[in-house]
């Protein structure tokens, strides 16, 4: 793509770090050999060109560069313009690999320099170091880590715009790049490495950016386990192995501590406003995840056989083993070769006996029916098995063979993952419950039109069923959809907790509003057999978790929940439950419903408050953040939000989504995932050491002045906000003036975009990832920051003082800082210049629009009261190194958005046998704007 007098020194001006430039410049350069082969000179200098006329323009000549640049693309054909969105989507691809491979060059150089007494920042080492230092004994930090639960959840939502074909060949790439860079390869070698990485660039050149057809769930399902095989597998043993190694270091203490990461999915169980998520693909996913388990354990006890070579002829055997032998040989037959070749190797015979029990349990996973609960074999009867194995090597003499390597290792997976891989959750909307349960209330002559009623007497009605042991309808009664969908989804979970008791977490109910949303799902759930009541004693293997999401719910919350602790049934429930009670907080739509500034300080109240009702009422209870990739749905770094969150939350156990491309990019690469998945325990460990004594140490306590004026910056921005999209101008400008219409055609997932089964998409119905989406397409990044322009400038003029509040405030309160942060993040990213000429695809004559004068004057307002509040020349000053990464990719990404508007508008024109492949090269377009941006929804 490049010379060395061009990337490489753009790179260098730009404040890149030396190991990085050289990678790019490297990338870049054998992506525009690949491209002058494939494509010819005249594209490889094209995209030269057009690069070098937005790189090059001053400040304000901007304006007429973007011109220039529209002007010499209008003219090209589609071949040409499909070779330039190639290019540029390519070398998107080889960057963000690049930026990967810094961050871990960047941990490995801090790696190299900590010691004992200054680990390495955000690593498990320095959480505990932390404690040792505030005088924590080693039984304090068991007792927290005790009581640590932390559990990521995979999602499918629609958010990953890159191919599996394509991340494939990322992955290597940055693989051979970690070669050359820390392989130490012999010249020989280092040119086979340069000769691969050139190939592989060719094949990602020639390689479908789009799908060709919308996804699959079962593609979904594969996708999400694809990262559980190659790195989230390998990533759990690692960070238990650094929790051992700072225990060692710092308290000299080699013990044993319960597992506090587990992971949990969606994937192929959330059914809300997704019709192809049936009961038979969730049925589909346990099993497939099932399998996966069995084959990475396979893999794993035919390793640790081939490592565990112990001889009875060199040590004394313990009896416990040549017991538990003896018990597996009743039990199972193997092969005579086997028992002759292993007849002095009783560790490798223990665990042929192993190895055959799951063999035996895979060849059943297509057959449930040939099994018996006799000859069931668990994943407990299996933990119990390795920690037999690890006692027997440990009264050989073998303590360190025992306690670290494969053998431990192996213990932590088991206990992480079960048989089952991932706890799958499944999701609804309480809507779809209220219309299930009219059904059923009618059909048994209970009342004539359940969703009539007020909520006092619908409480009263499913109080009165749920305490009546008869089921509203006989066994096998022919019920209308989406009656019968949401009983045969209630029958797999019923049947899944029966084989595999972890297989299934949550039933989570979207938009929760009223109690009876609670109560309607466990009638349902009793009529499936899930749920039954004995006397005052209940009976329940799931959890039953309310999604609040809209600012209203969110103000609510703890009322909600109050009502809820005190219903006399659902107390039973907890009951059963051991007091626990999940929550879940909708990051999403309560921005899509106030605006940024108060969807973040809603969210952040109704954890305060969730976390003190939890507590009042004698409650253990978990938070579950539904946070997505971008800051306008929650996104940013998942540990600093751990500490932004109030102390009355943190009660040692978290949940947090990790949604469509986020996934790729923490999970991709092991040492990444390593990276995030060791700081979320470090702020984890930091959090929960803070003592709770019912006074909140940040200024969030109600009646306090930060407390109020931030209560006067969430209903100013929120003002702001819905002025903007209640402005009858807004929604036929949005359509116009974004992609959306090609973003919902993406086939980049399952769900649809929309809620509506039907018709016209509106603002209401249009899910928060596209709306999302498509602001992030035309580079206004409005999610995440609008409204908080009007807002901070009005009081910051209009209230003496408070200037210096709000500097105070940013310097002390972490949950305050990182929301002006974030938002100063979008705001560098955002591109105003661009997005002015997007403005203009809505008018018909191409005019500017008053709703983006209204966009950016906001922009104006919020960019100069957070550098008055943050006391910087510019955005992010604060961070450099994102600053430097958006200064070299605005120009690339200038050009492909100015690409993308000159197709929107041919779309516009075309007839209708043109569109299709306008529409391909659209989706192009959105994929390679996705790359430059690292974000989509």
């Amino acid at each position: 793509m490049s010379t060395p007098q061009t990337l490489q020194e753009e790179t260098r001006q730009a404040g890149i770090s030396a190991p990085l430039s050289e990678h790019i410049a490297l990338l870049g350069d054998m992506l525009g050999e690949a491209l002058r082969e494939q494509a010819g000179p005249d594209v490889f200098d094209l995209v030269i060109e057009l690069r070098r006329l937005c790189r090059d323009a001053e400040p304000d000549r901007i304006a007429s560069a973007f011109a220039e640049v529209a002007h010499r693309i209008r003219p090209l054909d589609l071949e040409t313009i499909t070779w330039l969105l190639r290019g540029y989507t390519a070398l998107f691809h080889l960057i963000n690999k690049a930026e990967q491979q810094e961050i871990i060059r960047i941990n490995r150089e801090r790696a190299l320099h900590s010691n004992p007494d200054a680990p390495r920042p955000e690593s498990i080492a320095e959480a505990i170091h932390t404690l040792k230092q505030q005088g924590a004994s080693l039984d304090d930090v068991l007792a927290l880590l005790r009581r640590l639960d932390i559990q990521p959840t995979l999602t499918a939502h629609p958010t990953e715009a890159r191919r599996r074909s394509i991340l494939f060949k990322q992955q290597r790439i940055a693989a051979l790049l970690h070669t050359l860079r820390y392989g130490k390869p012999t010249p020989e070698e280092a040119e086979r490495i340069l000769a691969e990485t050139r190939n592989q660039i060719r094949l990602l050149l020639a390689t479908d950016e789009v799908r060709p057809e919308r996804l699959h769930v079962e593609d979904e399902v594969e996708h999400g386990l694809y990262f559980v095989r190659h790195t989230i597998w390998h990533t759990i043993p690692r960070i238990y192995r650094d929790v051992q190694q700072a225990l060692a270091q710092y308290y000299e203490a080699h013990v044993d501590f319960p597992v506090f990461l587990r992971y949990r999915s969606w994937i192929g169980s959330d059914r809300d406003g997704n019709p192809n998520v049936t009961p038979a693909v969730t049925r589909h996913t346990l099993l497939v995840q099932r399998r996966t388990a069995l084959e990475l354990y396979l893999t794993a006890l035919r390793d640790l056989r081939r490592e565990l070579s112990v001889s009875d002829q060199q040590v004394p055997v313990p009896d416990a083993l040549r017991a538990s032998i003896e018990a597996d040989a009743a039990a199972i037959s193997l092969d005579p070769i086997r028992l002759r070749q292993y007849q002095h190797e009783p560790f490798r015979l223990k665990l042929s006996y192993l190895i055959a029990r799951l063999e035996r349990l895979r060849a059943r996973l297509d057959a449930p029916a040939a099994s018996s609960p006799a000859e069931a074999y668990t994943s407990t009867d299996f933990i119990a098995d390795l920690r037999l194995i690890r006692q027997c090597l440990d009264a050989c003499g073998l303590g360190e063979v025992a306690h670290s390597g494969p053998l431990s290792d192996l213990l932590v997976q088991a206990q992480t993952f079960g048989f089952h891989m991932m706890a799958l959750d499944v999701r609804q909307h309480s809507r779809v419950h209220e219309e299930v349960v009219t059904t059923l209330l009618r059909l048994a002559g209970v009342t004539d039109d359940y969703a009539a009623l007020p909520e006092a007497e619908r409480q009263r009605v499913l109080s009165a069923e749920l305490a009546n042991p008869r089921p509203l309808v006989p066994r096998g009664t022919d019920l209308p959809d989406p009656a019968r969908s949401v009983m045969d989804t209630l029958t797999v979970i019923r049947e899944a907790v029966a084989h595999e008791p972890l297989s299934i977490g949550s039933y989570i109910i979207s938009m929760t509003h009223e109690v009876s949303d609670l109560l309607e799902v466990m009638l349902l759930a009793k009529e499936a057999g899930i749920w039954r009541m004995d006397g005052d004693t209940v009976h329940c293997p799931i959890d039953f978790v309310p999604l609040f999401e809209t600012i209203e719910d969110l103000g609510e919350a703890d009322a909600f929940m109050e009502r809820l602790f005190t219903h006399p049934i659902y107390r039973r429930h907890l009951a059963a439950r051991g007091q626990f009670q999940e929550m879940m907080l909708g990051y999403s739509d309560s921005n899509k419903d106030g605006g940024y500034w108060m969807a973040n300080w809603a969210l952040h109240q109704a954890q305060d408050r969730l976390g003190r009702v939890c507590r009042r009422h004698g409650i253990d209870f978990r938070l579950f953040h539904g946070r997505g990739g971008t800051v306008g749905r929650g996104g940013g770094r998942a540990n600093q939000a751990i500490l932004s969150m109030p102390s009355a939350c943190q009660s040692g156990r978290i949940r947090f989504t990790e949604q469509g491309e986020v996934i790729s990019f923490r999970y991709a690469l092991s040492d990444i995932a390593r990276r995030h998945v060791e700081q979320i325990v470090n702020a984890m460990i930091r959090a929960t050491s803070r003592p709770y004594d019912g006074d909140e140490a940040v200024p969030v306590a109600e009646g306090a002045p930060e407390h109020a004026l931030m209560d006067r910056i969430a209903d100013r921005s929120m003002a702001a906000y819905r002025r903007l999209i209640e402005d009858p101008r807004f929604w036929p400008w949005y359509t116009k003036a974004t992609p959306i219409e090609h973003i919902s055609r993406l086939p980049i997932a399952s769900r649809p975009v929309s809620r509506k089964t039907g018709g016209e998409v509106d603002f209401e119905s249009l899910r928060a990832i596209p709306w999302v989406f498509a602001w992030t397409q035309t580079r206004y990044n409005v999610p995440g920051w609008f409204g908080i322009g009007e807002a901070l400038q009005a009081l910051i003029d209009g209230e003496p003082g408070t200037l210096d509040q709000l500097r105070a405030m940013y310097r002390s309160w972490h949950f305050f800082r990182a929301v002006v942060n974030n938002a100063q993040r979008e705001m560098a990213r955002a591109r105003l210049p661009i997005a002015s000429r997007y403005a203009r695809l809505a008018d018909a004559n191409g005019h500017a629009s008053p709703i983006h004068d209204l966009i950016a004057a906001d922009f104006e307002r919020a960019r100069n009261a957070l550098l008055r509040i943050t006391e910087q020349e510019h955005l992010l000053d604060i961070n450099p190194v994102i600053q430097k990464s958006i200064t070299l990719r605005n120009p690339y990404t200038d050009v492909l958005n100015l690409l993308q508007m000159e197709l929107l508008h041919r779309y516009r024109q075309a007839s209708e046998q043109e569109r299709p492949s306008l529409r391909r090269a659209l989706f192009l377009s959105i994929n390679g704007i996705a790359a430059a941006m690292q974000s989509t929804g």
